[in-house]
């Protein structure tokens, strides 16, 4: 369920989540081989979820050149059914966001209904999108180039804890900038969305306000 429109953005809980794969089709058998979760809420992580998992089904050996993830890591590696529930608590209540949201979300989707036939009704989120506003003068808004654009650096690329650490960052940058908009609420942010899309000149500067618990 979506929040009540005058919550402010601040004071919501996000769940930011990175998902690696065996493929790209979630709809077609491929398998979370890793998941992340960091929790944000006025700019601080609160928390943080993480856990390798063992898909069922091989990595093509283009993916394991592509995050390290090999057969041998996940071997030993819980099925996605042992790590469900805790995701499940993990995600309810909270904004589900993720950098090209749509894709992060169809596999945990996939991934909570084969396992306990439940996935709760969360807003998602995507910072692709957020960014494709904001940083409209970027030529590229994919994860290395927003974070090169706000100087954040990434732990271990292609890696879910990496890139899901990385992405809350940029988050709260981007919720910085859209206060700089005047969007301070959910129901600012519904709205602003709604409006057309405005070229932007660069806006350079990193990170300098975001903070662990």
């Amino acid at each position: 369920m979506p929040p009540d429109a005058t919550t402010p953005l601040h004071a919501l809980e996000y769940a930011v989540v990175d998902v690696e794969t065996t493929g790209t089709a979630a709809d077609r058998g491929d398998r979370v081989t890793e998941v992340a979760a960091v929790i944000v809420r006025d700019g601080v992580v609160t928390d943080t979820f993480a856990s390798l998992v063992r898909p069922g089904r091989p990595i093509p050996p283009f993916i394991v050149r592509l995050t390290g993830i090999t057969e041998a890591m996940v071997a030993t590696a819980p099925p996605f059914a042992a790590i469900a529930p805790v995701l499940h608590t993990t995600l309810t209540g909270r904004i589900f966001v993720a950098h090209n949201a749509a894709f992060d979300w169809a596999f945990v989707r996939a991934e909570l209904d084969r396992a306990i036939g439940e996935v709760p009704e969360v807003p998602v989120l995507c910072t692709v999108r957020l960014a494709r506003r904001l940083l409209s003068h970027l030529p590229r808004r994919n994860l290395d180039a927003v974070t090169a654009h706000f100087g954040v650096s990434i732990d271990a690329r292609h890696r879910a804890l990496g890139d899901a650490a990385a992405t809350a960052q940029v988050l709260v940058r981007l919720l910085d900038l859209l206060g700089q908009e005047g969007v301070h609420t959910w129901g600012d942010l519904e709205t602003w969305f709604r409006r057309p899309v405005r070229p932007r000149r660069a806006m350079p500067g990193p990170v300098t306000d975001f903070r662990i618990a």
